[in-house]
C-alpha cells in the first residue's frame, strides 16, 4: 500500500507544471524591462535627494556628472536648480524627459546591458536604480567603465537592514520594498555586504555608508519613527533608504 502511495505521489510530482500566465511576464524581454521601468515611476523623494547631495559633498565629487538611471530627470533638474556647477548627463531605458534643461546630455540605454556611451565621467550617481536591474555585477562593471580613475560613485537604494524590512521578511517572506505591487519594478535586494563585495570585485575603494534618517513604522509606514521619537531614532534600523560613496581605484594604485 505504501509503495502505491509513494509511486502515485512521485508520478504527480513529475507532471509538467502549467505556467502562470496571469503575472507580469512577457516573452519579449525588452517590453518587460520597459514595463518594469515605467512601474518604478522614475522619481525619488526629497530625503533621498538630500542624501545624494550629502554623499557628493562627503566624497568631494568633481568633474562631469552622469545620473545613471535618471528616470524622469528629477535629480538632474534638482542639480541644475541648485547650481552644481558641472556638466550634467543622464542615462535611462526611457527616452529623454521633455522637461529636462537643454544643456543636459541624455543617453537612452538599457542599463541591464553593457553600455555604449563612449565617454567617462568624474562622478556617477546611481540613485534608487540598482534594485530595478537584473544583474548587480553587470551594473557595477558599467559604473566602473563610466568613471575615470579616481572618479566618485554615489549610490542609494532601499535599506534591507532596517526594522521595517526585517518585519517584511519575517511576516511576508521578502524584504518590505520587494513585496506586493513593488514587483516587477523592484527585483534585486542587496545588503551592505553585497555592496562591499561588489566594490571590491569591480575596482572600487571600500564604500562609506549613510542613511536618510527617515523611515516608516511597519504596517503603518505613513507614520515615521522620527515623528514618534521626536527625531531621536535615526540610522540603519530606522531609515528606509541607504546610500554609499566610493571612488574608482586611481590608476596609480
Amino acid at each position: 500500500m505504501w509503495a502505491r502511495i509513494l509511486l502515485k505521489h512521485r508520478n504527480r510530482g513529475n507532471r509538467p507544471v502549467e505556467a502562470d500566465r496571469s503575472g507580469p511576464f512577457t516573452l519579449n524581454l525588452q517590453e518587460h524591462r520597459q514595463r518594469a521601468a515605467a512601474l518604478s515611476g522614475g522619481t525619488s523623494n526629497s530625503n533621498i535627494k538630500e542624501l545624494v547631495i550629502r554623499l557628493l559633498e562627503a566624497g568631494r565629487a568633481q568633474g562631469p556628472l552622469l545620473d545613471f538611471g535618471a528616470g524622469q530627470g528629477e535629480l538632474l533638474r534638482h542639480f541644475a536648480t541648485i547650481g552644481l556647477g558641472r556638466p550634467l548627463s543622464g542615462a535611462d531605458i526611457a527616452g529623454r524627459p521633455a522637461t529636462l534643461p537643454d544643456e543636459v546630455e541624455w543617453f537612452t540605454q538599457d542599463l541591464n546591458e553593457p553600455l555604449r556611451i563612449g565617454k567617462r565621467f568624474g562622478t556617477v550617481v546611481c540613485s534608487e536604480t540598482i534594485e530595478h536591474l537584473e544583474n548587480p555585477r553587470q551594473v557595477f562593471r558599467n559604473l566602473a567603465e563610466l568613471l575615470v580613475p579616481g572618479g566618485t560613485l554615489v549610490l542609494t537604494m532601499p535599506n534591507q537592514e532596517c526594522i521595517r524590512s526585517y518585519v517584511g521578511l519575517i511576516l511576508g517572506g521578502h524584504f518590505t520594498h520587494f513585496l506586493g505591487t513593488t514587483y516587477p519594478a523592484h527585483i534585486t535586494a542587496l545588503l551592505r555586504m553585497d555592496l562591499q563585495r561588489l566594490c571590491g570585485e569591480s575596482g572600487f575603494e571600500p564604500p562609506v555608508f549613510a542613511y536618510t534618517g527617515d523611515g516608516g513604522i511597519p504596517k503603518i509606514p505613513r507614520i515615521s519613527w522620527q515623528a514618534v521619537s521626536f527625531g531621536l531614532l535615526k540610522g540603519r534600523l530606522f531609515s528606509d533608504n541607504v546610500g554609499m560613496v566610493t571612488r574608482r581605484v586611481p590608476a596609480s594604485k
